[in-house]
């Protein structure tokens, strides 16, 4: 069963990133099954620090977007999601080629919920793991 309460889309899902942060990294919604939301982002010189290697904020900006469309997507248009609380944990290092940012969700409440990223890259081993809290909101009408 989909936790999903909007309709899913690739192209929409992307849509959502023009103009913004998403979109500067070339973050990019790639796949989504029925209780997860895969984003990719290419490692290059603007992701990395100055050693050559994927910046670890990078890593959390990628985490949070893709945790964040998830929440969004997971509450009806009534609710939106606020992120409250992020952590990371930097594994190996990253030069260059393409990570995965995989998001699933912890907990669904009512008024919280809680997700696990998993950023791996293109040959699977774990690059960072994330943890995303967020708010559920009521829209104001």
């Amino acid at each position: 069963m989909s936790i999903w309460k909007r309709p899913m889309d690739l192209a929409i899902l992307n849509a959502t990133s023009r103009n913004t942060l998403m979109e500067a990294l070339n973050i990019e919604y790639c796949h989504y099954d029925a209780d997860s939301i895969t984003a990719s982002m290419p490692v290059n010189s603007v992701v990395h620090q100055p050693l050559g290697m994927l910046h670890g904020g990078a890593s959390v900006a990628l985490a949070e977007s893709v945790a964040s469309i998830a929440a969004n997507w997971c509450v009806d248009e009534t609710k939106y999601c606020v992120g409250l609380d992020i952590n990371a944990n930097h594994i190996r290092a990253v030069r260059e080629g393409t990570v995965y940012a995989k998001a699933k969700p912890v907990h669904l409440g009512a008024t919280t919920q809680v997700w696990l990223i998993e950023i791996k890259d293109q040959r699977e081993r774990l690059v960072c793991t994330s943890r995303f809290t967020v708010a559920v909101m009521k829209k104001k009408k």
